[in-house]
């Protein structure tokens, strides 16, 4: 077994730390999002985690864990009958971003179900996790489907399996923690209000801590039971601590005036239902019992607001993550009254991981976390716009207020990742048909089952009411549902489209189009090209955000190199089709349709085009021609693409100038 790096030796990462033993303490505060850039020890910090939980007293040859004090009575293995146990360190169970369904939960026998009645139940990674840790790396990547799964046993706390009628039920309360870089994309609310804390992790820039970080990396790999050693009494200290937290918890006491200054700061920053308020209650209660004191005070509803409320106040896809700090403080010293009956806190004990007074926020190892990881932006002008980086350029417009846009699809039928796009054969959706299972059976189709056993019982020596049922024949369920697409955007940026309202409005539509790609699980990808020659904006990607952020500062000037960016967008789907063959693409084209530049500029756009439609790519071309006389170049373009061409308002929802109607290929 692998030795796992010692908690007490990971380097910084305060807020970090203080999350993961908050919840180490007191599992009802709801668990942590970790997110961060690649190489932050994110993962690290998570499994070390694993070695400090308390351990656990099971009901010997439970497979759910239970407890032996109070034992589920609805669990598969029971009844349960008091008296043998064992005890066994908490598990850390990791979830793959690729895992299947029947993993998760488990799997039932479906034809012993059938043929015997008998619930032959094969426990998933929620039955692992029950009274532990559910760790998902790149959560931010899991399939919609999983995520459904997982926000049901988080709710309810228990895993419910049904298959045709046959049911079975079982315990399911863990400690969710997750990991995620948000270059890849975000989160859905619904599971984003799940984790009840989260904090953001950078690198340091301090070279002495870097130094650090390094030299412990290298100790750790050279001999890792040997450096998990010089670790050890660290290690026993704050897995000692946590216990004596967890003793002192149910007798910690939550003042109403630490209650009012509670809903004051959730009412102050709007967030949404009542979740929050509860977070931070549990984390302010953790984070007295850490710091050894019996009342919470100000310090610890401050630090419970920093660590609970940045994920919840997110109004749209493309707000960042956080918290006004000014704001955060004038809330507190507003309604900081403290009740009159309330005794003197007592002073915490100092002690590994944390200090005594407010809080309980962890001591740094060396030094705080420095560095700053935002991103570089353009000089503003006076005018607040970016300043142009070369000549010839004009200043990035801002984009228009953005609007719910129609939906485009892909036609046809495809196979590609879950999504909310376009028609697709899935594991989730409408039943359509059924088929022979290719491995092992996920979806039942029980007419069909029943339909292909029935010719065969009178040979199989059937005299009972049951169904002799073998499995050949047993029939998968077809079915379909919806698959999210690769949306690339080519986006004009020549000196046609550089009049400032035109281009804030060709924005505003490819930011309503970026947040309908966000809804509809798509990924994404930015070609622009302007000048002489076509750019990759943005690789496609699932961070949507990015793509936005990528779009804000686009600045606009020179001639029209139509072809070159059809060629440079043809490249792209050439390599994603590659990477992933199953998703299928739809190309938005953004531009009023002229070609500048070079020899035969139209000629060459309409060969680019073409090659397109030789690939039956799925294709619209957003008309953003204006004025009193029209060229109708768009339209053409559009033919050459084999697509359709829609303008700015009829890309509305709520347009009444026409329907927008699925993508169509043209046939040849």
């Amino acid at each position: 077994m692998t030795t796992p790096f010692p908690f007490t030796a990971v380097v910084g990462q305060d807020d970090l730390r203080l999350a993961l033993l908050l919840n180490a303490v007191s599992p009802a505060v709801g668990g942590v999002l970790v997110r961060g850039e690649k190489g932050t020890a994110k993962s690290t910090a998570v499994r070390a985690l694993s070695a400090l939980m308390p351990t656990l007293d099971v009901v010997s040859g439970c497979r759910f864990s239970c407890d032996p004090g109070s034992p589920d009575p609805g669990c598969p293995d029971g009844p349960h009958e008091p008296g043998a146990f064992e005890t066994r360190a908490a598990r850390m169970v990791e979830l793959p971003v690729g895992a299947s369904e029947d993993r998760l939960v488990g799997a039932l026998d479906i034809e012993r179900a059938l043929s015997e009645g008998v619930k032959a139940f094969e426990p998933g990674l929620l039955a692992d996790a029950h009274r532990g840790i559910l760790y998902v790396d790149e959560v931010n990547l899991l399939h919609d489907h999983l995520v459904d799964l997982l926000l049901d046993a988080a709710a309810m706390g228990a895993s419910y399996v049904e298959r045709e009628g046959v049911s079975v039920r079982h315990a399911a309360r863990f400690l969710l923690v997750g990991t995620m870089n948000p270059e890849e994309g975000e989160l859905r609310p619904q599971l984003l209000d799940r984790f009840g804390l989260t904090v953001e992790v950078a690198a340091s820039r301090e070279p002495d801590q870097r130094v650090e970080v390094v030299r412990r990396r290298l100790a750790y790999d050279d001999d890792p039971a040997g450096f998990a050693a010089r670790w050890a009494e660290e290690e026993a200290a704050v897995r000692a601590r946590i216990v004596a937290a967890r003793e002192l918890l149910p007798s910690v006491r939550l003042g109403d005036g630490a209650l009012r200054q509670i809903a004051a700061t959730c009412a102050a920053f709007e967030v949404d239902g009542m979740r929050a308020d509860i977070v931070m209650a549990r984390t302010a209660t953790a984070l007295a019992a850490w710091a050894g004191r019996t009342d919470v005070l100000a310090e610890d509803v401050r630090q419970a607001a920093l660590l609970a409320l940045p994920h919840r106040r997110r109004r749209n896809p493309f707000d960042a993550p956080g918290l006004d700090e000014d704001k955060l403080d004038e809330t507190l010293e507003e309604f900081g009254g403290s009740d009159d009956d309330d005794p003197d806190p007592d002073p915490g004990p100092d002690g590994p991981g944390g200090g005594g007074e407010g809080g309980g926020q962890p001591e740094p190892d060396d030094g705080p976390q420095g560095g700053d990881d935002t991103a570089a932006r353009p000089e503003a002008g006076e005018d607040g716009q970016p300043q142009p980086s070369g000549a010839g350029e004009q200043s990035a417009a801002r984009a228009s207020e953005p609007f719910r846009t129609k939906v485009l699809s892909v036609p046809g039928i495809g196979e590609g990742a879950a999504g909310r796009r376009s028609r697709a054969r899935t594991e989730h959706g409408r039943t359509t048909g059924a088929r022979r299972p290719r491995g092992a059976l996920t979806k039942l189709h029980l007419a069909a089952t029943v339909q292909a056993a029935a010719p065969h019982q009178r040979a199989r020596g059937r005299s009972g009411p049951g169904l002799v049922v073998r499995r050949d024949d047993l029939r998968q369920a077809t079915r379909e549902g919806r698959e999210g697409n690769l949306v690339l955007f080519v986006v004009d940026a020549s000196g046609s489209m550089a009049a400032r309202q035109r281009m804030s409005a060709v924005k505003g539509a490819v930011l309503s189009l970026l947040l309908d790609a966000y809804q509809r699980r798509d990924k994404v990808g930015l070609v622009t090209f302007r000048g002489t020659e076509a750019d990759v904006a943005l690789p496609p990607t699932s961070s949507v955000d990015a793509a936005a952020a990528r779009l804000e500062t686009l600045p606009t000037g020179g001639r029209t190199p139509l072809a070159a960016g059809l060629l440079r967008a043809h490249d792209v789907l050439r390599v994603e089709r590659l990477r992933d063959p199953a998703r299928r693409p739809l190309v938005v084209l953004v531009t009023d349709g002229r070609a500048t530049g070079g020899p035969e500029p139209v000629a060459l756009a309409g060969r680019a085009a073409r090659l397109f439609a030789a690939d039956g790519v799925a294709s619209v071309v957003v008309d953003c021609e204006s004025g009193p006389v029209r060229l109708g170049l768009a339209g053409q373009l559009a033919g050459e693409l084999g697509g359709t061409a829609v303008t700015l308002d009829e890309l509305r929802a709520d347009s009444i100038a026409g329907l927008v109607k699925d993508v169509q290929r043209r046939a040849a």
